[in-house]
């Protein structure tokens, strides 16, 4: 596992007054679809620290975005998530954007216990850990956590079941953690329908569907959304924003 990738100017500093720093906003999922989108929406006035998968996607962010922070982290290896995160100093974060996700459309029957395993891992299990591990550093900021659901975090049907099932249990997540940190720390959920993505190209194809682009939500729509929810004045808080899809 790599170490994080340190700047001179690092985020984790806190020695400017509030008024003063660029606020940091850490996300996950950077790499391709809503979380790039949500990236480069917000680079021109945050201080960015983004987390990969793998050294090889690591190198593209650092490419694209050279005043970032990055850092490589397996998600499913939740219990690996403590000391990679540790090495990154944060005394102060303004947000945390969990967006990595991993789709799990197929029916209950024809779902492995492996495969239950790694989409709540990624998808609930991270996104937890992500929080806990975080949330001092959030506190002292009086920070956010803006989660990125899914309009199947609240509607599942036929072949939905293992994806919207940890989409449910994030719903649960955020709701508990959004109460436990009231005054604290501000928590919104964002639930996107079908938004035209690497993801949804899978899930279209899987299900012998053409692909037609214009049908779906474009990621920097999404982007927006979490841009809104972040720059909430302090007195408020953004609690859910749902966006569909104007055709069904």
């Amino acid at each position: 596992m790599s170490d994080p990738r340190q700047t001179s100017s690092s985020p984790s500093s806190s020695s400017q007054p509030p008024s003063a720093r660029r606020k940091v906003v850490l996300i996950t999922g950077a790499t391709r679809g809503i979380g790039r989108s949500i990236a480069e929406n917000l680079s021109g006035d945050y201080d960015l620290i983004l987390a990969a998968s793998s050294e090889k996607s690591a190198e593209k962010l650092r490419h694209t975005h050279p005043k970032a922070v990055v850092f490589v982290a397996d998600l499913a290896e939740v219990n690996s998530l403590e000391s990679i995160l540790g090495q990154l100093s944060l005394e102060r974060l303004d947000a945390v954007v969990p967006c990595a996700g991993v789709t799990g459309h197929r029916p209950v029957h024809d779902t492995t216990p492996e495969q239950w395993q790694r989409l709540f891992s990624i998808n609930l299990f991270s996104v937890a850990e992500l929080v806990r591990c975080l949330l001092p550093a959030l506190r002292r900021a009086q920070g956010s956590v803006i989660a990125i659901n899914s309009g199947a975090g609240h509607f599942s049907g036929e072949g939905f079941g293992p994806y919207a099932a940890s989409k449910f249990a994030l719903r649960a997540l955020t709701d508990s953690l959004r109460e436990e940190e009231r005054g604290r720390v501000r928590v919104s959920s964002i639930h996107p329908g079908k938004v035209d993505s690497d993801m949804q190209r899978e899930i279209q194809s899987l299900r012998g569907n053409e692909y037609n682009a214009e049908r779906f939500i474009r990621p920097e729509t999404i982007a927006k959304a979490v841009r809104f929810a972040l720059e909430t004045s302090q007195e408020s808080m953004t609690e859910e924003i749902t966006i569909r899809p104007v055709q069904r």
